[in-house]
């Protein structure tokens, strides 16, 4: 009766492993902070968890910067750095994370991303840009310049939208821009002119890179085209799909 029992918990676990989805990639959703800490991490935090329920993509979740190593990065195929801000790694991490991204492997950069590691040029052309400015938050018109991208397939040419609306310096003339904002809607700090990039992608030195400069309020993670924005450009740095 025993050996029948444990027979048939075996089978039951078996057949539950056999009709698991299996998970689409791998990520590592990291959120360290060493200047300003947003407010909408924690929200951030909750709903790429949901995305990668409803997604079907594993997600990992942490701010502690040891997790890049040669070792441990091995297992994700796409970091994504959530709002992060300041210095964050040291020497051997910033070495592993550049054999992360040479391997082929996908980064996404949300929102202060680009108020990350100012000293650091590898990871500023790998980026994209470093933050400038922001005024204070408000609605503008965000025009989206290429819908070809997974990221912006199901947005409108149009894209009404309020935010904390970063403008940026040193900016990779390499980056394939998605998204600009239209200056003409709303009260610039310094502002960047007609090309003012809010999102873009681009291949860099083997991998592959995301960055939007959304995020920053807290009800943008509850936000239906936003999300779909973001999942968009976290499938194409993991997978290069459709892009490869």
């Amino acid at each position: 009766m025993k050996l029948k029992r444990t027979l048939f918990t075996f089978a039951l676990i078996f057949s539950i492993a056999l009709v698991a989805p299996a998970q689409q990639f791998r990520a590592l959703v990291f959120s360290k902070t060493a200047g300003f800490r947003h407010q909408s991490i924690s929200d951030a935090v909750v709903a790429l968890k949901k995305m990668g329920k409803t997604q079907v993509f594993s997600v990992y979740t942490t701010e502690d910067a040891g997790e890049f190593t040669d070792e441990k990065l091995a297992k994700y195929d796409v970091v994504i750095l959530t709002t992060t801000t300041g210095t964050i790694f040291n020497a051997e991490q910033k070495a592993a994370f550049q054999r992360f991204v040479q391997s082929g492997k996908g980064v996404v950069g949300i929102h202060s991303a680009t108020d990350t590691e100012y000293e650091w040029p590898w990871y500023n052309k790998m980026i994209g840009a470093y933050f400038l400015s922001h005024p204070a938050q408000q609605t503008l018109r965000l025009d989206v310049v290429d819908q070809t991208h997974p990221s912006t397939w199901h947005l409108p040419k149009n894209w009404l939208w309020t935010d904390e609306l970063y403008e940026f310096r040193e900016i990779n003339p390499d980056i394939k821009v998605l998204i600009k904002a239209d200056e003409s809607t709303y009260k610039v700090a310094r502002g960047n002119g007609e090309n003012h990039p809010m999102a873009w992608y681009h291949e860099f030195d083997g991998g592959r890179v995301f960055y939007t400069a959304l995020g920053h309020v807290e009800s943008a993670w509850e936000e239906d085209d936003f999300l779909k924005h973001l999942y968009g450009g976290i499938w194409y740095a993991a997978t290069g799909e459709p892009y490869k």
